[in-house]
């Protein structure tokens, strides 16, 4: 039985072969090569409809109610509020509340503190009464938490500019780290591209530390008023964290003795740093939080609003804005249409789309516009290294991106171009420039090479998120998975990839995923990866994967892994079955041989009994990651593209798939 046009008819049949005994036969089952066919198939025209005209595809990019808050509060700051935007943003703030009166950070998550106090915030600043039930119900949890005092740094920074917390109290960052060599522990390069964008206005920030009038007091955030921020103790002389502690104390010391010409000098360098980042759009790193910190350094260094730099890197933040049909105002945190692109053209040919369909020269034409050709933050470390690769975003020309630039590759190959001599350079270029972005572990991180150091994160003012740029399994995987399409698998610089990834796997079978929510995308890139750098799908790593998958796999068929899992142990692997996590799982048991067991049945049948009438998938649930555990991301053609390719590799196969095993030689066993 198949689907009909509405996908209506079968669906319960599916559903209930989804649930069956993964052991028992599969005569009975629905003719699943043809569900998926025809899922496929619906999946492919409405992919194919969301396509812009110039080429690019762009899923909405959500995060949390943090990017709104602050949006407010930097308005406020530079007293550019109008009534339309305070309108819109409060809808939306309001809109994400829970039941209980505070926010969380993803989708049926706990409550967050701190988002809950820039919430709370920013509906004041929008005329929200604290008197207003939802209002009582967020302060008294607020309280309850030990009050603002327990919030991140980053929500104190904000308090800070207003007055409703003391400089004196926050961890101090001079902007004299502008003069640290390349080589001195905590130079800005030891930092990721994320936090080192950030941390550099934030010098200016800290060392100005300016306060604008308050339009309220917060006492009702504070369990006493009268004393904020209660006194702890410092930890042991001889820790980590009593020494940053006790630097901590001797910064803010020297922030009252510093020379002032050293320090004018010192922030006019950050001045410069922060200028010559700035993106052709206005933005800088094509990223909200460095955008938004870097307007208000210039702004306190004497930059106009009407000054072309400041009126770009305003405008620039307007295009974060998504309003919605409701008259909310969604702000995203970042907008991901190389990404986006390159995953929708991977899927659409791997489901059976010609490589020479319209849409698929467009988007290559589009992706081989965007190649970065020029030297970025990169080069620091890597100076002798030819420019070459692709970013994430619209722009951001500073920081291409090893993910991006594997994905692109790996999309570019699918296309039957007019041009191929064209997309093979731009592909030899970005080959090349992975290849030098390797760290000496052999693996790869995102944005640097080698940027490990383990100083960033032990610094006070750092509690939020990841601040350095490691190797990780995901990345690695897709480089990996890119090299050996390029015809590189037995390049020792490929092998080594093979070979650090065989020693990152888990006891579990499973690898940990940094960029996606978690094991289960760290998982579905990897065992790809090395199937198609050779190892045979007998290899003990690939079968302890699929061994694991099996385990996860829920009772209705899907996969699912909730957030959680970056904390606590019971929650690896587990969660609602969502429509893209069930894609890597997919993913990974197709590139293993298991494409003719009731598991992967079970999953395709999933995937069809859940896909909407327009050929979509509903996915209310955050898969993505930017920070593991601490910044969620929901992209919204996540749900798209990821079934779409595993329907696409069931049907008809994976295109670059090698029957070669490489034997002897990778390590680990390989």
């Amino acid at each position: 039985m198949t689907a009909t046009t509405d996908g209506s008819t079968g669906a319960a049949n599916l559903r209930a072969a989804a649930a069956s005994d993964p052991t028992e036969s599969t005569s009975a089952a629905p003719d699943m090569m043809a569900v998926a066919r025809h899922a496929a198939e619906r999946s492919v025209e409405h992919l194919l409809g969301r396509q812009d005209e110039q080429g690019w595809w762009k899923g909405d990019l959500a995060t949390n109610v943090t990017m709104d808050a602050e949006d407010l509060l930097l308005r406020q700051f530079l007293g550019i509020q109008d009534p339309e935007t305070v309108k819109a943003a409060a809808r939306f703030i309001r809109g994400e509340q829970l039941g209980d009166g505070t926010w969380n950070t993803f989708y049926e998550g706990p409550p967050d503190l701190s988002a809950t106090v820039e919430a709370y915030v920013a509906l004041r600043l929008a005329g929200d009464r604290p008197d207003d039930p939802h209002m009582i119900r967020a302060a008294g949890w607020v309280r309850e938490q030990g009050g603002i005092a327990e919030s991140r740094v980053f929500t104190r920074i904000w308090l800070a500019l207003f007055g409703w917390w003391k400089w004196d109290d926050l961890p101090e960052l001079p902007p004299e780290l502008m003069f640290f060599p390349k080589w001195v522990p905590l130079n800005i390069y030891d930092f990721g591209c994320w936090a080192r964008q950030t941390i550099v206005p934030l010098t200016i920030v800290s060392a100005k530390r300016p306060v604008r009038p308050a339009p309220f007091t917060l006492d009702e955030l504070h369990t006493d008023p009268a004393c904020p921020n209660p006194s702890r103790p410092t930890a042991p002389a001889a820790s980590w964290d009593g020494v940053f502690q006790r630097l901590d104390k001797a910064l803010h010391l020297y922030h009252k003795v510093a020379p002032r010409r050293l320090r004018r000098i010192a922030m006019n360098e950050a001045a410069r740093w922060i200028i010559e980042r700035q993106e052709n759009d206005g933005c800088w790193g094509g990223i909200q939080p460095p955008a938004v910190y870097s307007v208000i350094a210039l702004h306190l260094l004497g930059y106009d609003l009407d000054h072309p730099v400041m009126r770009a890197g305003l405008e620039s933040l307007d295009r974060f804005a998504v309003w919605r049909e409701d008259g909310a105002r969604m702000i995203e945190a970042c907008q991901s249409p190389v990404w986006d692109t390159c995953l929708a053209t991977i899927a659409l040919a791997d489901a059976g789309v010609s490589p020479d369909h319209p849409a698929l020269v467009r988007a290559a034409d589009w992706m081989l516009g965007e190649e970065i050709v020029r030297p970025g933050d990169w080069a620091v470390r890597k100076p002798g290294l030819a420019p070459g690769g692709w970013a994430f975003e619209f722009h951001n020309v500073n920081y291409p991106d090893i993910d991006d630039t594997a994905e692109v590759a790996l999309a570019l190959r699918r296309v039957r171009h007019p041009d191929p001599a064209r997309v093979d350079a731009a592909i030899e270029r970005g080959v090349r420039w992975n290849l030098g972005m390797q760290s000496r572990n052999g693996a790869w991180g995102a944005f640097d090479a080698d940027n490990t150091s383990p100083f960033p994160n032990r610094l006070p003012f750092c509690d939020f998120g990841e601040v350095i740029d490691p190797p990780s399994a995901d990345v690695t995987g897709h480089v990996v998975e890119m090299l050996a399409v390029e015809g590189r698998a037995h390049d020792p610089r490929t092998r080594r990839g093979v070979e650090w990834l065989l020693a990152e796997q888990e006891a579990s079978g499973a690898w940990f995923g940094r960029w996606g929510v978690n094991y289960i995308y760290g998982t579905g890139s990897v065992v790809p990866a090395l199937i198609a750098a050779g190892l045979p799908a007998a290899h003990p790593s690939v079968r302890r994967a699929v061994d694991w998958l099996r385990s996860v796999q829920n009772d209705d068929g899907g996969w699912g892994e909730d957030l959680r899992s970056y904390r606590e142990e019971k929650w690896i692997g587990h969660g609602s079955s969502t429509a893209s996590q069930t894609g890597w799982a997919l993913l990974a048991l197709l590139a293993a041989g298991e494409r003719e067991t009731r598991s992967v049945e079970r999953g395709v049948a999933w995937l069809a009994a859940t896909q909407q009438a327009d050929g979509s998938w509903d996915e209310p649930h955050f898969t993505g990651t930017g920070f593991p555990w601490d910044f969620s991301i929901n992209y919204h053609l996540y749900r798209q593209v990821f079934p779409l390719t595993a329907l696409g590799r069931y049907v008809y196969g994976d295109p670059f798939a090698t029957a070669t095993a490489i034997g002897a030689g990778t390590g680990k066993g390989a």
